[in-house]
C-alpha cells in the first residue's frame, strides 16, 4: 500500500498524521477485502482551499471536512471483481490499484473534534475511514446507504481502536 501525503497551510495537527492515516487506510483495505496493493493520495489542507475545491468540483459554496475523489466506478460498492479489466486503474510503475484522492481540512478536523467532544486524532481517523468507503464506491445519499456506511465506519474505527472518548 502506498499513501502519498501532502500537507499545506500553517496549521499542524497534534499527532503523526502519516502514521494514523496509514493505520486507517490499511484497516479499511483489509476490512473491505481489497485483493490488490493500493495507492491513495491524501491532501491535508485549509478551509479556504477545500472551500475552493468543493465549489469547483461539487458546486457547493462552503468549506467541508473531507472530499473524496474515487478513481473507480463500482456497480456494487466494495466489489473489486471488475478491476482486472480496467488496465488504467493500475499504476504502470508500481502495479498498485489507484483508488483515488482524499482531501481533508485540518481546520475542520480541529473544530469538529472540539464540537463532538473527542480528540483531533479520532476525528482525523474517522474522516479517513469515511473517505476510504467513498473510494470503495459507498455513498450516503439514501437512508439505507447511510446506515451501511455508518456501520462500516464504526467497524473500521473499532478495528484500529481509535474510539470516541
Amino acid at each position: 500500500m502506498s499513501l502519498y501525503l501532502e500537507e499545506e497551510g500553517e496549521i499542524t495537527l497534534p499527532f503523526e498524521t502519516k502514521e494514523v492515516a496509514d493505520l486507517v487506510v490499511e484497516a479499511a483495505l483489509e476490512y473491505e477485502g481489497c485483493p490488490y496493493e493500493a495507492e491513495i493520495n491524501l491532501l491535508l489542507t485549509t478551509d479556504d482551499e477545500i472551500h475552493r475545491m468543493n465549489e469547483e468540483f461539487r458546486q457547493i459554496d462552503r468549506a467541508t471536512d473531507v472530499l473524496s475523489f474515487p478513481m473507480l466506478e463500482y456497480e456494487t460498492p466494495g466489489d473489486f471483481s471488475f478491476v482486472e479489466e480496467e488496465a488504467e486503474a493500475f499504476n504502470p510503475e508500481s502495479g498498485e490499484l489507484m483508488l483515488g484522492d482524499i482531501v481533508i481540512s485540518k481546520e475542520k478536523v480541529l473544530a469538529q473534534a472540539e464540537a463532538y467532544g473527542h480528540s483531533p486524532k479520532r476525528e482525523f481517523a474517522f474522516l479517513i475511514a469515511h473517505s476510504m468507503l467513498h473510494l470503495f464506491g459507498y455513498d450516503h445519499m439514501e437512508e439505507e446507504e447511510r446506515l451501511v456506511m455508518e456501520e462500516r465506519q464504526r467497524e473500521i474505527m473499532e478495528k484500529v481502536q481509535i474510539l470516541r472518548a
